[in-house]
């Protein structure tokens, strides 16, 4: 008898239609798995089979054989359990075939019957929503991830007998209720705020401009100086997501098998990788070409502390990301293009003792020390990082004052002022380009209009600090922020003066 079944698998972060078809014959009893499956599929058939026995389902003793269609491209992971589970037992006459089909089922299967979540749950449902498919069956731990999504009936189930009792209408499951964007969001909480972080009033401008306009920025200061902290409260000033960039992010720490018990994350990332940290941890890897941090940090932030001390070759391999906003992952069995539109902020010492200017302590390095610790960074790197700015060591008269700072709801509010600003500027963009940081040399010049005295000041800023032309160009999208931050369409030479500002850091380090 042959009976099929609609499943999903995985490529990146999109989903691909499997049909499930499984055919009994008559014959010496045996359980072949064919379709290009890898070694978590083949070892379906001990899991299915131990399943269905210990369901009370029994096991057909003939010659089953599974294909998982289209059979040239490869399938992974155990997430074809469930239905191969299912199809198998309306081939028994156990199940209507009938029932199988429009439904898209997913899910592994202990050896006990039950049902276990899996990864990538959110990026499937979606892709098969797009290709038409309304009704799902999952495992019951992967409601909080998709019960998001809406215009889709699904139906959880914690295990085999639950979901075949279901679709044979004996015990049928109403299905999951969804949950609405804004719900999630107001639930959200962060640790962080502004309002804890004492003085850096120049530090915390600059962070301003750098939300407001998502360039990347890097705080040069000494130990203790509060580099860290005021790193982790970026995300509390980055506006809200969209419910779309909500769940491009998701679809990627779904993927990754890093979805939090809450399901949606409505929080902007922020990742923060060791200075240890190898090239495919950050860039992504491994046998399935499963997304590194820059991808994980999507639409927000990624924290690198202790810049220098990374490798060479991990600090290089974000210059692509950085310039494109994607990163393909290439390996022998796979290969997966990702997202990576992330905001940067790094903080180092200015040298390696971490005094060397400081006004409290002496510096004990030697120059040539100090210079070999700064050259770990090269140029091209820093010329992508658009603002530098110097962190001072906080007083400690100034630890003690109880004057309330600042709160991060009060920057986020002049920071989502602006990106609205932008918002509606790039409008007709088409969504290419979302805020100033993203902005390409073809919408450059239009988005950028400059009084007069403002242009003799940028060019006579790159003439005598000698900067490059990518330089010059993030230079002018720091004071268009600035501009926008103001509330004025037309760069003056003011917002100018304070852009150039903050590349002075880099000629003083590295110069």
């Amino acid at each position: 008898m042959l009976a099929k079944s609609l499943s999903y698998g995985l490529s990146g972060i999109s989903g691909f239609p499997v049909t499930v078809e499984v055919n009994t014959a008559f014959g010496i009893p045996s359980f072949d798995v064919v379709g290009l499956p890898d070694a978590a599929v083949r070892e379906s058939r001990e899991r299915v089979r131990s399943a269905l026995k210990n369901s009370g389902m029994g096991f057909p003793e003939q010659r089953i054989t599974v294909n998982l269609a289209p059979a040239d491209q490869k399938k992974e992971g155990p997430a074809f359990d469930l239905p191969i589970a299912l199809t198998i037992m309306a081939c028994m006459g156990k199940l209507d075939p009938a029932a199988l089909s429009g439904t898209a089922i997913i899910g592994e299967v202990a050896l006990d019957g039950s049902v276990r979540p899996v990864r990538g749950a959110l990026p499937m449902v979606i892709s098969a929503l797009e290709a038409g498919v309304k009704r799902f069956l999952l495992p019951a731990d992967n409601e909080n991830e998709v019960r998001c999504v809406e215009g889709i009936d699904l139906y959880c189930v914690s295990s085999l007998t639950q979901a075949a009792e279901h679709l044979s209408g004996k015990h049928p499951l109403p299905p999951v209720k969804t949950v609405a964007y804004s719900e999630i969001l107001a639930r959200r909480e962060s640790p962080f705020d502004f309002k804890n972080v004492k003085g850096q009033a120049g530090a915390r401008r600059a962070l301003e401009i750098a939300a407001a306009g998502s360039h990347n920025i890097l705080m040069i200061g000494p130990p203790g100086s509060g580099k860290t902290l005021m790193a982790r409260c970026v995300p509390s000033i980055l506006p809200d997501m969209t419910f779309q960039e909500a769940l491009e992010v998701t679809r990627i720490h779904s993927v990754a098998g890093a979805v939090p018990e809450t399901g949606l994350l409505v929080e902007r990332p922020f990742r923060s990788p060791h200075h240890t940290a190898s090239h495919a941890a950050l860039v992504g890897g491994g046998t399935g070409a499963l997304p590194g941090e820059v991808s994980k940090s999507h639409n927000g932030v990624l924290f690198m502390d202790e810049l220098p001390e990374y490798s060479r070759d991990v600090l290089e391999a974000l210059r692509q990301p950085l310039e494109d906003g994607v990163v393909t992952v290439t390996r022998v069995s796979a290969q997966s293009t990702y997202p990576a539109r992330f905001m940067l902020v790094c903080s180092m010492n200015p040298c390696p003792c971490g005094y060397y200017g400081s006004r409290q302590r002496e510096c004990r390095c030697s120059a040539s020390e100090i210079k070999r610790y700064r050259s770990r960074i090269s140029g091209p790197l820093l010329d992508r990082i658009d603002i530098h700015v110097e962190v001072e060591s906080i007083p400690p008269g100034q630890l003690g004052d109880d004057t309330p700072s600042e709160s991060s709801a009060e920057i986020r509010a002049r920071v989502q002022a602006a990106r609205e600003i932008q918002r509606a500027r790039y409008a007709p963009l088409g969504g290419r380009v979302k805020c100033n940081a993203q902005l390409d040399a073809g919408s450059l010049n239009a988005a950028c209009p400059l009084e007069k005295e403002a242009r003799q000041l940028l060019d006579l800023s790159a003439e005598k600090l000698e900067l490059s032309n990518r330089a010059y160009t993030r230079i002018l999208k720091v004071a268009r922020t600035i501009a926008d931050l103001d509330g004025r369409e037309i760069i003056g030479p003011e917002h100018v003066a304070e852009a150039v500002q903050y590349r002075s850091a880099n000629q003083k380090y590295w110069r």
